[in-house]
């Protein structure tokens, strides 16, 4: 092929282009991201998600306990408000299912944690939304881990997905129905191919599976919420035990089943989970991104991608809708987000187009770094080929030498890029993949590892913290962020964070740190993903307390102090 001389003024503008998110397709999974619309918004808290037969959605709303109509551009409408929801912290109305012959028998399934103390399931026509018979009952619940997402399998059975309810012995109890997948009837009856007799117990081992879905094949796999290092999907088989509290993500226990794919916590919390195209798509709270997961023949993961990082805050559900859209729905205003005016929302990702061309450029080898400081590195690699023409480049990082998900860090017009932004003493590993102008994807290239050198300079460490309170409720409170920073001119490498309890007051929950309680001391120590810290560095964590009703006080003297 001859060489082309390409004007630099054109280099310059094709850089820009490249550059700009919104200017490029991104196709994945059998959908175009860059055509993604916001087609429903004001909702308070939507948490599930089902599909009738003219089309519209059925969405349950955590909080206030309604079920709302919704239509792609049209006001959502009330059709049922589901009696005795007791809405705190993570617990309230949440799953939501349509009968598969709903045509004939009109059932919808709602599953909410219920005045009385429980979770409990639910059946109602909308015909006559006052009229709810419980169909099952009795699951221990809690304003953490509370599960919650139903769903029906290909073989017609209803699948519940239940927390820990904050107690992790129940996950390990056969006889309590928490921190379970269980498997019912439309009745809510017990099987009689379950895999114990008599019981709705699928699996076990569950610490707050959130999210249920099955690929074409018949096989299902399960969205699950980490404590504090990392978060899970599980192709799940029956009778299978998944771990924990023994086990958070892969483990070495031949009596457990690992999970297929995992990510720290910080960058996914996993909700919603959906298959299409050979593909999973996984809504991620607290990493406020939708992964997408390619999956082979044979059910094998392949590279994570992200997309919408941060686009649209929390991301709490995700569905594949009758009219071939792709639905997502957000979650800022559960005490948590961020809402924006139009918040929450429903998100719609169309199919890509057909037609055209559909062949992707060849994957970027020999991918090396050079150059590698405390800061950054320049990566390098050969051209991708392509029967049209590669526009650009997608760099993609994960963080450690081995674990962990890749997500896009940065793009380039040429085979170069320089990385920056590394913490001292810290391994990272890239990949490069390539796209064309129709937003065609080239498969990633090798793996460089990196790992960034020694800070220099023989600086000083130190941290500061700083505590918001972010939601308050009769008996209890949600703090978060709380935010801890490097003070100091050098890397640290863990730190400490000791704060006061008022008397009577109680930590529930947390995440993203480890806590202990001594009296009312608490002592937050980092995780194992977020010690490391360069200079002017910072992360957060959060927890969450109960206090006696009538009492307003929160935590107070909080300090940072390093090792």
């Amino acid at each position: 092929m001859r060489a082309r001389v390409v004007p630099a003024l054109i280099l310059a503008l094709l850089a820009l282009i490249i550059t700009a998110p919104e200017a490029r397709a991104q196709v994945v999974g059998g959908f175009d991201f860059s055509r993604a619309q916001v087609s429903v918004t004001g909702l308070q808290v939507p948490w599930g998600l089902a599909f009738l037969p003219d089309g519209s959605a059925l969405v349950s709303e955590r909080n206030t306990g309604r079920i709302l109509q919704v239509r792609p551009g049209q006001t959502p409408t009330a059709v049922a408000t589901v009696s005795g929801v007791s809405a705190s912290g993570e617990s309230g109305l949440l799953g939501i299912a349509v009968s598969p012959t709903y045509a004939q028998d009109g059932w919808v399934y709602a599953y909410f944690t219920s005045t009385a103390g429980d979770n409990r399931l639910i059946r109602l026509q909308l015909t006559a939304p006052q009229t709810q018979t419980v169909i099952f009952s009795g699951v221990p619940s809690g304003t953490i881990h509370d599960g919650g997402r139903i769903a029906f399998g290909p073989d017609g059975m209803l699948y519940v997905a239940t927390g820990d309810g904050g107690n992790t012995a129940n996950a390990q109890n056969i006889n309590s129905p928490a921190g379970k997948i269980l498997r019912m009837t439309p009745t809510g009856g017990v099987p009689a191919d379950n895999p114990i007799a008599g019981s709705r117990v699928w699996t076990s081992g569950h610490r707050n599976v959130q999210g249920l879905t099955w690929d074409s094949q018949g096989r299902m796999y399960a969205a699950e919420l980490g404590q504090n290092t990392r978060d899970e999907i599980n192709q799940i088989v029956a009778g299978s035990n998944y771990g924990w509290p023994t086990c958070e993500g892969t483990c070495t226990n031949p009596s457990f089943r690992n999970p297929i794919v995992t990510w720290t916590t910080a960058e996914a919390s996993p909700s919603g989970l959906a298959w299409a195209n050979d593909t999973l798509f996984v809504a991620a709270l607290r990493g406020q991104r939708l992964w997408t997961v390619p999956l082979t023949g044979a059910g094998t993961p392949g590279t994570p991608l992200a997309e919408f990082q941060s686009a649209y805050g929390r991301l709490r559900t995700v569905a594949v809708g009758p009219d071939g859209w792709l639905w997502v729905t957000t979650s800022n205003r559960d005490g948590r987000g961020t809402p924006a005016a139009q918040d929450d929302r429903i998100v719609r990702v169309p199919p890509a187009t057909t037609g055209g061309d559909t062949t992707p450029p060849t994957a970027p080898a020999g991918l090396a770094a050079s150059g590698t400081t405390s800061t950054g590195t320049t990566l390098a690699w050969t051209a991708s080929t392509d029967n049209v023409g590669v526009t650009g480049y997608d760099v993609l990082r994960a963080p450690g030498a081995s674990g962990g998900a890749f997500t896009q860090v940065g793009t380039s017009a040429t085979a170069s890029f320089a990385a920056t932004g590394l913490t001292a003493n810290t391994t990272y590993r890239y990949q490069v993949r390539a796209r064309d102008a129709a937003g065609n994807l080239s498969p990633v290239s090798n793996t460089a590892t990196v790992t960034a050198a020694p800070g220099g300079g023989g600086g000083t460490g130190g941290c500061s913290v700083t505590a918001t309170v972010q939601t308050q409720w009769g008996n209890g409170y949600v703090i978060q962020p709380v935010t801890v920073a490097n003070t100091g001119t050098s890397a640290i490498n863990g730190w400490t964070v000791t704060f006061t309890l008022p008397s009577g007051h109680t930590v529930t929950g947390s995440w993203n740190a480890t806590l202990t309680v001594s009296g009312q001391t608490v002592t937050a120590r980092s995780a194992g993903h977020n010690g490391s810290l360069g200079a002017g560095q910072s992360t957060t964590f959060g927890l969450q307390a109960s206090r006696p009703n009538g009492n307003t006080q929160t935590p107070s003297g909080y300090q940072c102090t390093t090792p």
